[in-house]
Order: C-alpha cells, then sequence, then structure tokens
C-alpha cells in the first residue's frame, strides 16, 4: 500500500481535495504541526481496503461489543489446524515457504483456522540474532508476504515472530485473515529459568489494546483481543504464547470469561522426559476449567540446536476432551473439527461459568466464510455411554455397580428393612437390578436369603428366559419363586370385557401392571422393598407400562441406558466366572418384553423391530439431553457416527421417532421413583430433567421432515 503526506493549507477547497485523492493510490495523510491525525482517500480505495467495516461492525467495533446474529449452518463447528513446520534457525525466507505451504495443505482439508508455532517466522532458537536488524526487518517483510498471500486462501490464521514496538522487542501472535492484519497478541510472561532466557530480549506485552501501524495497516496491539466472527458470534478467538499457559493467571481465563470460545496458542516448548504427558494434562485442565476450544501448537524438530531438541508435539482439546494428537518427533498435523455449539451449551448450561466477567475487552470484528464440511474430522462413539476400546474397562464396571448398590444400601438401611423384591424376567434390565441388589447385600452385610427373586410368566413368556431366570436366582444364591400370571390376566380381561382374540395395547398392558401388582403385594406382605427395573432409554422413549413396570419403590437402572446395561452385564460375567453361562446367555436373548403369545415357541415381539435401534436411540439420548442439540445436527453427526451401519434413511426415520415417543411420554417421568443418578444424563423430575408434560413437538418433527438425504 503507497501512502502519501502531502501538507494542505486549507480543507476547504473540497474540489481540490476530491481531485487530490483520486490521483493518489493510498490514503493521504493530513499534517498539520507535524502530526498525521487525518487520513484522505478516495470512495474505491475505503472501498477495495476496508469494507470489512459495514455499517453495523463499525458499530459494534466502535462500542467494543461482538454482534449477536444467528449461527448460520455448520452446526457451530469450526475445523481447526495445528500444522508440523520444519522451520530453519533465522533462515526468514524458508520459513515463510514452510508456512505457505502448511497452509496450502489446511486449504486442501477445508480447514478455516491455522495456528502457528510461537516466533515462526525467526524460529524460537534464535538467541542474540533477536537482537539484529537484519533479522527483524527479515521478519516484517515475510510477514507483508504472508499477508498478501492470505488473499489467496481463505484460513484466518496465527503466526509468531519478534516486533519491535515503541523501542521494545516483543514476542507477538499476529492474527491475519484475506489479507489484513486483525490484531497483533503479544506474549504476556516472559520465561527466565532453566533452559528459558527471553527476558534477555523481549519485554511483557502490554495489556489493554492501542492501535499501532505494521506492514502498511493499521492495527490494535495488545493481549486483551478477541476476534469475533460477525456470521458465526460462536467463534470468538483469544490467543495466549506457550508459558501464558504455565502460569496460575493465564490470559485464556479472562479471555474465556469474557467470551472467548476458541483459545490459539503458539508455543514452543522444548521436550524432555515426562513433559509431553504433563502438557497434555495442562491443555486438557485449561480446555476443560474454561469450557472451550483449546488449539496448542509446538515447534517441531527444525528448532532443535544446541542443548535443546523439540518434538512438534501439536495438541487440540474441546471441554477436556481430547480431539487430535500428533506423534512425538514425526511432524505431523493435527486436524479436527471444535463444535463450538456445545462449548456454548455448555457454558449457558452451567450458571457457575461466570460471562462477561471482564469488560477491558477488545472485540475485533471480522467476516468470516466458514467452509461446509460434510464429513466431520472428529470421532463420535456410536455408544456413548461405554467407554471405547476392545476390552472391558472393568474398573468403570465395578464403579458404576458400586453406586447403584450404594443407593439402594442407603435407602434399606434409612426404611430399615433386609428384604427386597425382584421382579426377574431373563432379561437384561432385571438381571442388572438383581446383580445390584445382591452388591448392594454384600456391601451391607445382609443375607442374600432376603432378596426374592420372582419370576411372572405369561402368554409371551419363553422357555430360554424362564429357564435363565431360574437359573441365574440359583446361581447367586437368592431366594426364587415362581407365580404364573396368566389366570389372573385372562380374569381382568373378562371382567373388562375384553377380546382375548385382540392382542392390543390393553392386552399388553394388563400383563405388565398385573406383574406390578403382584410384586408390591409381596413386597408388602413380607415388610420388603420393591425394586424397579427399567432403564433409562426404556424411560426415555417411555417404553413402560404406566402404573406397570413404570412403577417401583426403588430404581436401580433408572440412569443407566440399554446400552450400558448390556455392558455391565458383560462386565459382571468377566468379574464373576460362576454366574458367567447364564450371564451371557441372557445377553445374547433378544430384547422383549415378551407381552405377546410365542410363535412356535420362540419370541414373537422384539423391541427393537417396533421403536428402533437401542444403539442408535442411546447415541440421541446422550447428546440431546448432555448438549441440548437440534434434531438436524443430531442426524447430521450420526450419520458421520454411523456411516456404513445404518442408513440416512434409518436415522431419520429412528429420529423422528425417539422425538416423538421422548416428548409424549413426559408424563410418565413425572412421577418416577428414586433412583441414584450414575451419569451425567438422567431424567429425574427432581434433578435433571424438569419438563412439562404438554409440551408441542410439532416444530421438532417439521425440522426432521425437512432434513434432505
Amino acid at each position: 500500500m503507497k501512502t502519501k503526506i502531502i501538507p494542505i493549507t486549507t480543507l476547504r477547497d473540497t474540489s481540490k481535495i476530491e481531485k487530490l485523492v483520486k490521483e493518489n493510490e493510498g490514503p493521504i495523510f493530513v499534517t498539520k504541526n507535524g502530526f498525521e491525525d487525518m487520513v484522505l482517500m478516495s470512495n474505491k480505495f475505503f472501498d477495495d481496503n476496508f469494507s470489512f467495516f459495514s455499517a453495523e461492525r463499525k458499530e459494534s467495533y466502535e462500542n467494543n461489543l461482538p454482534l449477536k446474529q444467528d449461527d448460520g449452518s455448520f452446526f457451530g463447528f469450526v475445523r481447526v489446524m495445528s500444522p508440523s513446520i520444519e522451520v530453519e534457525v533465522s533462515n526468514v525466507s524458508y520459513n515463510v515457504e514452510q508456512v505457505k505451504k502448511a497452509l496450502l495443505r489446511a486449504k486442501e482439508k477445508n480447514a478455516s483456522i491455522v495456528n502457528f508455532q510461537e516466533l515462526t517466522l525467526s524460529s524460537y532458537t534464535c538467541g542474540d540474532f533477536f537482537l539484529t536488524d537484519s533479522l527483524l526487518n527479515a521478519c516484517l517483510s515475510g510477514l507483508k508476504e504472508l499477508v498478501s498471500f492470505s488473499k489467496t486462501i481463505n484460513i484466518a490464521f496465527t503466526i509468531g515472530l519478534p516486533l519491535m514496538v515503541n523501542n521494545s522487542l516483543y514476542n507477538v501472535a499476529a492474527f491475519i485473515y484475506k489479507g489484513r492484519i486483525l490484531g497483533i497478541v503479544p506474549k504476556l510472561n516472559i520465561p527466565n529459568y532453566s533452559e528459558f532466557y527471553e527476558k534477555r530480549y523481549f519485554q511483557e506485552g502490554p495489556i489493554n489494546p492501542f492501535k499501532i501501524t505494521i506492514a502498511g495497516q493499521e492495527t490494535l496491539f495488545g493481549s486483551n483481543l478477541i476476534f469475533v466472527d460477525e456470521k458465526y458470534p460462536n467463534l470468538k478467538i483469544g490467543i495466549e504464547i506457550c508459558e501464558d499457559a504455565w502460569v496460575p493467571n493465564s490470559p485464556s481465563i479472562g479471555l474465556s470469561l469474557s467470551g472467548a470460545t476458541l483459545i490459539l496458542n503458539l508455543s514452543s516448548s522444548n521436550e524432555v522426559v515426562g513433559k509431553a504427558t504433563y502438557r497434555k494434562q495442562l491443555i486438557s485442565s485449561t480446555s476443560a476449567k474454561l469450557i472451550c476450544g483449546y488449539v496448542y501448537s509446538d515447534s517441531g524438530r527444525g528448532e532443535s540446536t544446541t542443548d535443546l531438541v523439540f518434538s512438534s508435539h501439536q495438541l487440540i482439546y474441546e471441554n477436556g476432551s481430547l480431539l487430535k494428537e500428533s506423534k512425538l518427533f514425526e511432524s505431523e498435523d493435527a486436524i479436527a473439527d471444535i463444535d463450538l455449539q456445545r462449548i456454548v451449551n455448555e457454558r449457558r448450561k452451567m450458571t457457575s461459568f461466570q460471562n462477561n466477567l471482564h469488560n477491558n475487552y477488545k472485540y475485533v470484528v471480522f467476516a468470516f466464510d466458514l467452509e461446509n464440511n460434510d464429513k466431520l474430522f472428529r470421532h463420535y462413539s456410536r455408544n456413548p455411554f461405554i467407554p471405547e476400546g476392545k476390552e472391558i474397562d472393568l474398573d468403570r464396571v465395578n464403579s458404576i455397580l458400586q453406586m447403584q448398590a450404594h443407593g439402594l444400601m442407603k435407602r434399606l438401611k434409612t426404611v430399615g428393612q433386609k428384604k427386597v423384591i425382584v421382579g426377574l424376567s431373563g432379561g437384561l434390565d432385571s438381571t442388572l437390578a438383581l446383580l445390584v441388589a445382591v452388591e448392594a447385600f454384600k456391601k451391607a452385610n445382609y443375607s442374600l436369603d432376603g432378596i426374592l427373586a420372582v419370576t411372572l410368566p405369561c402368554f409371551g413368556t419363553s422357555k430360554r428366559t424362564h429357564d435363565n431366570a431360574k437359573r441365574l436366582a440359583e446361581s447367586l444364591h437368592v431366594s426364587f419363586k415362581e407365580i404364573n400370571i396368566g389366570k389372573s390376566v385372562v380374569q381382568h380381561l373378562k371382567d373388562i370385557d375384553h377380546d382375548m382374540e385382540n392382542h392390543n395395547v390393553a392386552f399388553e398392558n394388563a400383563q405388565a401392571r398385573e406383574r406390578t401388582q403382584v410384586l408390591m403385594d409381596l413386597a408388602n406382605d413380607s415388610n420388603a422393598l420393591m425394586i424397579g427395573t427399567g432403564d433409562l432409554s426404556e424411560l426415555c422413549l417411555g417404553w413402560c407400562t404406566y402404573n406397570g413396570d413404570h412403577m417401583s419403590m426403588y430404581g436401580v437402572n433408572a440412569s443407566i441406558p440399554k446400552t450400558l446395561v448390556r455392558y455391565l452385564c458383560q462386565g459382571y460375567a468377566k468379574l464373576n466366572k460362576d454366574v458367567s453361562t447364564f450371564l451371557l446367555d441372557i445377553i445374547d436373548t433378544p430384547i422383549s418384553p415378551e407381552l405377546l403369545p410365542l410363535k412356535e415357541g420362540e419370541i414373537a415381539q422384539k423391541t427393537e423391530d417396533q421403536i428402533g435401534p437401542y444403539e442408535l436411540h442411546d447415541f440421541f439420548i446422550y447428546h440431546y439431553l448432555r448438549f441440548g442439540y437440534s434434531p438436524s445436527k443430531l442426524f447430521y453427526i450420526a450419520k458421520n457416527a454411523y456411516t456404513g451401519q445404518i442408513n440416512e434413511k434409518e436415522i431419520k426415520k429412528w429420529l423422528r421417532v425417539f422425538f416423538s415417543r421422548f416428548y409424549h411420554n413426559q408424563f410418565k417421568r413425572s412421577c418416577l421413583p428414586d433412583g441414584a443418578k450414575v451419569g451425567s444424563v438422567a431424567i429425574s423430575p427432581r434433578g435433571d430433567l424438569r419438563l412439562p408434560s404438554d409440551a408441542n413437538v410439532d416444530d421438532i418433527l417439521k425440522e426432521i421432515d425437512a432434513i434432505q438425504i
């Protein structure tokens, strides 16, 4: 950009001034008494170079406020990259080329934000070269070159360099997008211990931003800068540099409390034994407590010199969870999609997170064109309630069982009872309830004879489930009783003039209610506690009979989803070989309420054929109740998670079933019995889920119907 200083004696001759700005390319600085406080330019020059300041943006910028607009599409995802580049010490021109190559790799992957390493242009290990004009001037030239290069790519990126401001040298990060230096953030905490000797060269950066001119552009310089995307306001970027993350009062704290959802850290952390593990713990805990995305970019082996080696340890975290990590010394880029919507939703829910605590931050607003990525660069587990891995996590299994057992034991001790009744069908839920009861009695040092497992066969009970129930009770050394409810149900249906050939919902529910009645009466008769068996998935879907299996005196499985029920039973089988044979057969039995008559002696009613796969429903339950995602976003992440397993048509079909059943069955959840909360997703009407019973689901179903496949 060309600039001229032209003395003007008067501003009254507007024709002369108009001609002057048209004839001269670039801004004209009006001088008075040697001060350059006014700039004149043509409309064309303004539009070409400063059109990012729309009226709305200008107002927001001047009032230090971020814009408030709809988040648009992309479901809140932003693709970030922490590149691994091998710089050469003090070779700026070479380093610039490595930056360009990394940016082109990012472009191929549709990354929107790239975070480079500390002192990228100069290298970190320059030593006293930092005190030379040649290196500093080369870095400025390199910065100008990258600013120009940025016009050719749709990527916002940070770049590290040494920068002279007001006769002091600073270690800074420049944030660049499409030919603009949006801001310069200096390092606040300068290490000067062990192998670090930065105070020999660098000053601590200023906190409060002020205007400087660099590379022919006026920009802001200071640590209290937050970069806000006007189109996607969930994207608010804060920057800190290396040591800033290691001190007690990190800049990221104030940045996050003032709205920043994504923290970029330009680092040059040399490698020593054990440091990588600590580095991960540090960044994980920082992103967790600040509920933010965090991109940590570390210098690679090109920095290795004299006494130090660098490993290129790139890390991307989201709210404590590792999204991507590069292998040490492998020069590997880390790229991932950060869910900003999830971050914002978590902050909104956690009222202890004090948003807008600080008001001394400057918001720099820019217009970002995010890339639309149909395929996500992040992993979604198909079973979010279950630890991933081929082997069952027995510690996790034992921990959950102990929580369930402790809750039951506390209730038993409170009411002074040493007896429980469990309806044992030979299915997964009742099996887990019995196992929990056994563990509770062991913890309380109660006799296992006080546990009465009752099987209540009727029209749809198969020999397989019946026999498994009996054998399981025997192997666990609990009391066992069989009560056939067929005659009672038939009599009841006759009493209400129900046709026995009509196998409708009344036919089915009569059996479930009869079982509950018998179990409740047995509990009263023996001064025992009746244990509920229904799981979280069934309760969310309303797949339970109101005032039937829906009701109990204490529900041990109330926060255990179906996929986790199966997992816990598998784990118990591994921990207890004496009951493993029966448990494994129960696990392999098709899930069924067994309320319809058998067909040739086999189960005629399979739950998942009617309501859909429990695995998919548990996926919906987790992400909807935990993060409040919209139906469209649930579909989007589900199709990414279940690629090659469940097609999009099926996902859409069962998503509609989930929401319809979830909303229409809130009345059942409004009067649930007590039950221990085990995980982060729970539906107790006294705690986690307080919904009206008459909420309308029409708008949600319309959104699902509008999803294009």
